[in-house]
């Protein structure tokens, strides 16, 4: 443990100089070895800390954090800033997002010559030399630092694999678990978990979400063939297509990524669902702490409900206090294989379109992935138009897209706005709008609030009740209606309870389900009994494996019931 006002290390939660809460991590820093042109990690309390391991010189700080740059992104920094191919074979040139350290001296690109690049010349002069571009010097630099941070590397793994082995002993193999995303990260923390079980066989689960960069796929399919004994499984969304999704409720946005749950977490779950039943798992994830401000406040063992995508398993990161430099230090030393995109010059391969991208990131895209990437463009183009937009295309150039909130424009958007009108003749009653016709998937809908029995309705009215998970008694009745200004229309009764408005407002989020659902698969990632499933249009949710737990129907687990509602709330 840390405390970061004494600068002082403990065993204990609290600092016993201040009473300050310490951190479980010892933050580092990185340096620079002007005499060895290399990077060297250090704690801030060490006391060699400014000395170079190797020559036994003064070193400078450099920067908090950093990544090597392949001489394949060498190449193209040097179309970029102008220079001669090859130009810096010779140097050793590392960077921290747009800022690049060349013999440790820094230079940054500002995102105006990502965004307004002329890649097609780019990929031209990229293409005749990439045959004279050379590891020589590169491979040297890498030898140098790998032996300059020796006592680092051996720190990481030996924490790390104490982790995994304690960790994982309260569960049974069989129940153990690596999520795989083909990025570095995950193949770290895939590697390190083998190594520390020594157990080869484990599973692996690739989340393909169909937004892969190609040499994701290639990786993948390599790393499943070079480790022959692991259960590698795929998990795909096979239902749905990416741009018919985008053309009914729009394109992801940074705080509207639906693309998540409806090509990654939703699949995997499924995945686990299929596996483990109602077994808790342990999955080993390459979550790290210093990647986002939001995953700086995850746990480094994560097993609440409310934090966890996927209910049925306890999460844990053995990499989670690692650092970008520390990721690659162990990769190269360890000579693990790793998706060639990081020689490119991306730092992170999660789908290639995300709109947390940035703009060097999309840049890269235009280069090595042209044809998806003026697909993409056309299509935002289109789209801004279709909502609106006044100059769609700077609307798009400019990242604008990104920042999109609610379904203005758009005719989804209906589809989450609960309409209803008070019963005149009942107290109690609301007629809800259906955008569909009244049929048993709605009826399903209501199996979370108790036993749905048609058999005790009126069948005249074809009145369905539903009775109380606990007493039994009558809490609901459901039948179809005939409303004015309504196509299709649901009569909801509420009866014997307490908060009649409390159950009405659930009731509302089921039908805003039935009107809204697109299959985002996000009730079936939070149920932890695995009684929902989505599929071939169908919402259903089996009342033989349904605890009535209603977290599906809750605000504190879904926000509005339904994830649609987040995407498509107009103003």
């Amino acid at each position: 443990m840390w405390c970061r006002n004494c600068n002082i290390e403990t065993n204990e939660k609290e600092c016993p100089i201040c009473g300050e809460k310490t951190m479980e991590d010892l933050p580092t820093e990185v340096y620079w070895c002007k005499t060895c042109n290399i990077p060297i990690i250090q704690t801030i309390n060490q006391a060699d800390k400014g000395i170079c391991p190797i020559c036994g010189g003064t070193t400078k700080y450099l920067s908090t954090d950093l990544r090597p740059v392949f001489p394949e992104e060498r190449l193209l920094l040097e179309i970029l800033l102008g220079k001669k191919p090859q130009e810096f074979s010779k140097s050793s040139i590392w960077a921290a997002n747009n800022r690049y350290y060349i013999d440790g001296k820094g230079i940054s690109i500002p995102n105006s010559v990502f965004q307004h690049a002329d890649t097609d010349a780019i990929s031209e002069k990229l293409e005749v030399n990439a045959v004279s571009n050379t590891y020589e010097y590169f491979d040297k630099y890498i030898e140098a630092f790998i032996n300059a941070n020796r006592n680092r590397l051996n720190y990481l793994k030996n924490e790390a694999f104490e982790f995994v082995r304690k960790t994982a002993s309260g569960f049974d193999e069989e129940r153990l678990v690596i999520s795989f995303s083909g990025g570095k990260d995950s193949t770290v923390t895939a590697d390190v978990v083998v190594k520390a079980l020594s157990n080869p066989s484990l599973v692996h689960i690739f989340g393909n979400t169909t937004l892969e960069f190609p040499t994701t796929i290639k990786y993948a399919e390599m790393y499943r063939k070079n480790h022959p004994q692991a259960i590698f499984l795929f998990a795909k969304n096979e239902e749905q297509v990416f741009y018919d999704v985008c053309e009914d409720i729009g394109p992801p946005a940074r705080m509207m990524r639906w693309c998540c749950s409806m090509f990654k977490t939703g699949p995997i779950t499924r995945v686990i669902n299929s596996l483990y039943r109602n077994q808790q798992i342990l999955t080993f994830y390459g979550i790290r702490k210093s990647e986002s401000v939001s995953r700086s406040k995850y746990n480094r063992v994560e097993d609440d409900a409310e934090s966890v995508k996927i209910q049925q398993q306890t999460v844990a990161s053995p990499i989670f206090f690692w650092k970008d430099l520390d990721i690659w230090l162990y990769i190269l030393a360890e000579e693990v294989d790793f998706n060639e995109a990081y020689r490119l010059g991306y730092d992170r391969v999660g789908c290639w379109c995300c709109p947390n991208n940035n703009q060097r990131a999309q840049f890269l895209s235009r280069i090595y992935m042209p044809e998806q990437s003026k697909k993409w463009r056309e299509f935002l183009i289109r789209f801004a138009k279709k909502i609106g937009k006044q100059d769609a295309e700077v609307y798009v150039d400019t990242g604008k897209w990104k920042a999109r909130q609610g379904g203005n424009g758009l005719a989804a958007a209906g589809d989450v706005k609960i309409k209803y009108t008070n019963c005149t003749s009942e107290e109690n009653a609301k007629i809800y709008r259906l955008v569909k016709p009244f049929d048993d998937e709605l009826i399903g809908m209501f199996t979370p609030f108790g036993r749905v029995a048609p058999e005790l309705g009126k069948k005249l009215l074809r009145e369905t009740l539903v009775l109380d998970a606990k007493t039994n008694v009558p809490i609901l009745s459901i039948q179809p209606f005939s409303q004015d200004g309504y196509e299709y229309a649901v009569k909801v009764r509420t009866m014997n309870v307490k908060d009649h408005d409390a159950l009405q407002r659930m009731v509302g989020y089921q039908i805003r389900k039935f009107n809204a659902c697109r299959k985002c698969l996000k009730c079936e990632s939070i149920c932890r009994a695995g009684a929902i499933s989505v599929s071939e249009d169908i919402y259903y949710i089996d009342p033989d494996k349904c605890v009535h737990c209603k977290m599906c129907m809750t605000a504190k687990y879904l926000d509005g019931g339904c994830m649609m509602d987040k995407y498509l709330r107009t103003k």
